[in-house]
């Protein structure tokens, strides 16, 4: 028994193990399908390979990955292992075929109703979560058993607790296993994100003033001899088209400046309430030609420190982003919460717009890319580089149709009480 055991461990560890060699760094939809395709393997392994008990009680950790896959993609996700066990278990044969067929539908429609609470959870809630609702599927299942027996034995209680304890016991390592690798993917993410910024914000710095005084003074020449009667309407139109040209060179060579170190003239220790007011009372009008509503939230008591001007700019870049982002659906709602959550300052940003894929998502804040036709992606960046300042993290969450919404989570400390 103690053999099989293993065996079957084995088998829920390949998956993460070649997932981890292999798939890490691969695309988001894709890592999803070769997830779905091991667990697949994994679980007709388990059938094939059931723990045998000395009393002649057999079981399988098949709902192991079952569940693990349904409660972290959902339906979308489970509904293909849900035909391969079944088929599977058809080809098997034997005793409790058609009772396995049933359990498994059941399964199917209860167990992805808990994705969306699920991974909401923190990496601790979602182990303790996966625990209880395999040893609860578990329990579901000798209940049923017992009620098919009848008369229940000492051998049948072997093989409740031997059933319970496995289930529980795996499912919490595989679990663990798996958050350890989210963990660790999210702070690689964020390490090179944040050496990305670094490397932006010195740019940014050595070169952007150098190139703005170049530009200064070619626009000074050229609005000077726009103003000769001695050129043509035509040369007069080739000096105001260049002149356009130099003033969105100098927008991305200021957006460029944004990226630089924090000013010590515009540091400030406080709860943000000024910034968020301001820059509310700023995009109000722009909101209002488009038909937005924006509904603020402030209730905070915590200070931190940050720059102002680039704090200013930051929200702005949301605030314009999710007012954009429903022009096309003709107006809507734009939220801006402001709360506070253990010595954290949480501003939620949530729009009610066109939305993104998780593809979309995952490319935000990379230099030059954008979701708008015509954006530079400096403008994200600068989002981006703003919260990492200020040791900050930003969380997207997004629908296509249904809107997006950016949680910046900013660390700070408790008030100083006088």
């Amino acid at each position: 028994m103690f053999e099989t055991l293993l065996l079957n461990f084995l088998f829920l560890l390949v998956p993460v193990v070649i997932f981890l060699i292999f798939f890490e760094n691969r695309p988001h939809s894709y890592n999803r399908k070769i997830l779905v395709v091991l667990s697949a393997v994994t679980m007709s392994l388990c059938i094939v390979m059931p723990i045998r008990l000395e009393s002649g009680f057999i079981f399988d950790l098949r709902y192991i990955p079952f569940i693990i896959v349904a409660l972290y993609g959902g339906y979308k996700s489970v509904l293909p292992l849900y035909v391969v066990l079944n088929i599977f278990r058809f080809y098997v044969g034997g005793v409790g075929t058609i009772h396995s067929f049933l359990f498994s539908t059941a399964a199917l429609i209860l167990i992805p109703l808990c994705n969306k609470k699920f991974v909401k959870l923190d990496s601790k809630g979602r182990i303790i979560g996966a625990t209880v609702i395999s040893m609860l599927t578990m329990g579901c299942y000798l209940i049923i058993l017992s009620s098919l027996l009848g008369q229940l034995d000492s051998q049948f209680w072997v093989l409740a607790v031997n059933a319970l304890t496995t289930h529980g016991g795996l499912m919490s390592i595989i679990v663990i296993l798996i958050e350890k690798i989210i963990t660790n993917i999210k702070n690689r993410d964020r390490i090179i994100q944040s050496e990305r910024l670094n490397v932006v914000s010195e740019l940014a710095a050595s070169v952007s003033h150098e190139i703005r005084n170049p530009l200064t003074v070619t626009s000074g020449f050229l609005q000077l001899l726009n103003k000769s009667k001695t050129i043509t309407e035509q040369e007069k139109g080739f000096i105001e088209l260049s002149l356009l040209e130099l003033k969105r060179a100098e927008k991305i060579v200021s957006d460029y400046l944004s990226f630089a170190k924090p000013q010590s003239e515009n540091m400030v220790y406080s709860n943000m309430s000024e910034e968020l007011e301001y820059t509310k009372n700023i995009i109000m009008p722009y909101a209002s030609i488009h038909k937005v509503e924006v509904d603020f939230y402030f209730n905070n008591t915590l200070n931190t420190s940050y720059d102002r001007n680039q704090i200013q700019q930051c929200l702005i870049n949301l605030y314009k982003n999710g007012i954009e982002a429903m022009i096309e659906t003709g107006g809507g709602t734009l939220t801006i919460e402001i709360t506070e959550k253990k010595q954290q300052i949480m501003i939620r940003i949530k729009d009610t717009g066109v939305g993104m894929t998780k593809d979309e998502i995952s490319r935000l804040g990379k230099p030059y890319y954008s979701t708008k036709e015509e954006g530079t992606g400096l403008g994200m960046l600068m989002v981006y580089s703003t919260i990492n300042k200020v040791r900050g993290n930003i969380e997207v969450h997004s629908e296509k149709g249904k809107g997006t919404t950016f949680l910046l989570t900013i660390p700070t400390t408790a008030p100083i009480k006088s």
